[in-house]
């Protein structure tokens, strides 16, 4: 068990993580909901009705899309664009899609390279892009999901008011949809950008997101 726990920490660490906020969300969105509905004079819901709501679904979509469109374009942009001194960025030299050498694709894959990496064909040319693909249609089926409940939500919430509900074409192009959207994205497209800057002169002994400490701060693509 201790080997386990140390070959896989850091994934076992963040699904703890994710486990306790989706927990606090839940209970705090539920408190929330209760004590809104409450002065209003609806009546109250309870966890599991809550858990079940397009609200609760909303809420939690809305995070999981802008988080996954962040890993997304990164993994894409960071192909083709450098920034220098970064760790988060490749050296110059290697902008692109690399050499097989670079990839061990081809005549230099080893016996321990995956098998969709040795066979050629089709299937080394979707494993070649099938991190950012995977990233990008959970992105969508996540977006998806935020506009199917926010929608939901949304005209709950109308139908409380004695206000019409809209259509799927009314709600895209409503500043809820667009609100719940673009918050999120820019604090993402934040919280990245200050990553790549921040890391050119500030360092985090051991953190592979780091360069080692004694680096210049010229020094690009190094991690420590």
């Amino acid at each position: 068990m201790r080997r386990v726990l140390r070959a896989h920490g850091l994934a076992l660490a963040f699904t703890a993580l994710l486990v306790l906020a989706l927990v606090g969300e839940a209970f705090a969105g539920h408190a929330d909901y209760n004590d809104q509905a409450g002065d209003a004079g609806f009546p109250l819901l309870t966890m599991a009705q809550y858990l079940s709501s397009s609200s609760f679904a909303a809420d939690v979509a809305e995070n999981w899309q802008s988080e996954y469109l962040q890993f997304t374009l990164y993994i894409l942009l960071t192909v083709w664009l450098v920034q220098r001194g970064s760790p988060e960025s490749k050296p110059f030299a290697k902008a692109g899609r690399e050499s097989d050498e670079d990839q061990l694709l081809g005549a230099h894959t080893t016996p321990e390279s995956p098998r969709w990496a040795r066979v050629g064909g089709w299937r080394t040319r979707v494993f070649s892009h099938s991190l950012g693909l995977v990233m990008g249609l959970v992105f969508l089926g996540a977006w998806s999901a935020q506009f199917v409940a926010g929608r939901a939500s949304y005209n709950a919430d109308q139908l409380k008011d004695l206000q019409d509900p809209l259509g799927w074409g009314q709600y895209l192009a409503a500043p809820d949809f667009w609100n719940r959207t673009l918050q999120n994205w820019q604090s993402e497209f934040l919280a990245v950008g200050s990553m790549v800057v921040l890391s050119i002169y500030l360092r985090e002994r051991g953190s592979p997101e780091s360069k080692p400490v004694g680096a210049a701060h010229g020094t690009t693509g190094e991690e420590g």
